[in-house]
């Protein structure tokens, strides 16, 4: 039998606290661009003299520049290296979110949202790519915890201080706020950010590389199973944050404080999964740890479809959401390490289907919640349990399958390094 060749393990550099924060403070482009205003979207409404259909695509519109952005940014990172976009990102998140602010028509506000959308996927694809060019192995899954674990803080954070910014300014001045937030950010980046990816490293400056370098992703079949695996889990998420608020208020009779509480647990419940899992996965095994995420996920939606159809009580509603939540926060840290592990040269553009997963799946997912009307929450089962129970399949048939082929994990994984070369 053959014996696989050894090279030199990948670079591993020291990350210094401030470089790790500006890190983080990247991942919360999305959530926050998604989440801050959504207290005052009713006046932002009444103000624009809109229909609440066409106010709401204002959120659609940025969830579609958030996928379709990171499929641009990360194959450009890739070639001209993290910093360069990632600055022109920012700059023009800034710009963005000022255009907001001025929009005269709801029409113009949802163009700039879709244009925000685009400037804040840099940041997102970035964070995850310079991620992977700075850790690797069980630090790597790590650090994908603490991007998860801060997504759901920022989930927290958003519409509180959405709400609270409301009693002192408007709509308008909310999106000020975010200009002001991405002008902080830029500053942070110019002086604490170099760049991660080394020019040596980068790939081809050719176009048709990019083609090539998704067609390489894609007859990847883990790549393509963990991709999956995140788009449909995330369909699930977005599903839950569409629907929620209809189902805890409208049919629990909540009051906004009590369906700002059970938000507030699925949110903690996200943050303490997520972060668990990137320990156990670590410690333990990522496949592992992503079947327990998916069985999580898909017995969470099975509590809420049965809790819908049987017309159970507020708790059995409130802990399926729980258990939903926590699963989709534990399937992802071993998911995108499992994606990104095998692709140090081109970790921005696996990076960006990654994200294209997340939120096209989660931008087409959530409408489809609404179709029975306000009155029911079965459709929110049962998109979630055919979206958890899709990923589940994906799994089984790709990551499980491959994973048990005999040599697959040498040929795909980190390569050996030199101390464990010589045991």
């Amino acid at each position: 039998m053959s014996t696989p060749q050894i090279t030199e393990a990948p670079r591993e550099r020291q990350v210094g606290r401030a470089l790790a924060v500006v890190l983080a403070l990247l991942t919360v482009f999305g959530p926050i661009s998604m989440d801050l205003y959504l207290p005052v979207l009713p006046a932002l409404t009444a103000d624009l003299s809109a229909a609440t259909s066409t106010a709401q695509l204002t959120v659609t519109a940025c969830l579609l520049g958030l996928a379709l952005g990171q499929v641009v940014a990360g194959p450009l990172s890739d070639r001209l290296g993290r910093r360069r976009p990632l600055l022109i990102g920012v700059a023009a998140y800034i710009v963005t979110a000022v255009l907001c602010a001025l929009s005269p028509s709801v029409e113009t506000l949802i163009a700039a949202r879709f244009l925000q959308g685009l400037a804040g996927a840099v940041g997102i694809v970035i964070a995850q790519a310079a991620g992977r060019d700075l850790y690797s192995g069980k630090k790597l899954v790590r650090y994908y915890s603490r991007l998860t674990v801060i997504g759901g803080l920022a989930a927290i954070i958003g519409p509180v201080l959405g709400g609270q910014l409301a009693a002192v300014t408007d709509w308008r001045g909310l999106f000020l706020f975010l200009s002001a937030a991405g002008a902080a950010i830029l500053v942070a980046v110019l002086v604490v950010f170099r760049e991660t990816l080394p020019e040596q490293e980068r790939s081809s400056a050719e176009v048709r590389q990019t083609g090539r370098d998704f067609r390489r992703l894609l007859s990847d079949r883990v790549f393509l199973g963990a991709v999956l695996v995140i788009g449909f889990v995330y369909a699930a998420l977005f599903a839950y944050l569409s629907g929620a608020t209809y189902v805890l208020q409208g049919i629990y009779g909540l009051s906004p404080q009590g369906y700002s509480y059970a938000f507030g647990l699925n949110s903690l419940g996200f943050m303490i999964f997520g972060f668990a899992a990137g320990r156990l996965a670590g410690r333990w095994s990522e496949k592992g740890t992503l079947a327990i995420g998916l069985t999580m996920s898909l017995a969470g939606a099975a509590g809420v479809l049965a809790t819908s159809l049987a017309q159970l009580p507020l708790p059995a509603m409130v802990v399926s959401l729980f258990v939903l939540v926590s699963g989709v926060a534990t399937t992802t840290p071993p998911a995108a390490s499992l994606a990104l592990a095998g692709y140090p040269d081109i970790a921005g553009t696996a990076s960006s289907l990654l994200g294209l997963a997340q939120f096209a799946f989660g931008g087409l997912a959530a409408p489809l919640v609404g179709l029975g009307g306000a009155g029911t929450s079965v459709p929110l089962g049962l998109v979630a349990v055919a979206a958890t129970g899709l990923a589940a399949v994906v799994y089984a048939v790709t990551i499980r399958r491959r994973a048990q082929a005999p040599g697959r994990e040498i040929a795909r994984n980190e390569p050996l390094d030199r101390t464990t070369a010589s045991l």
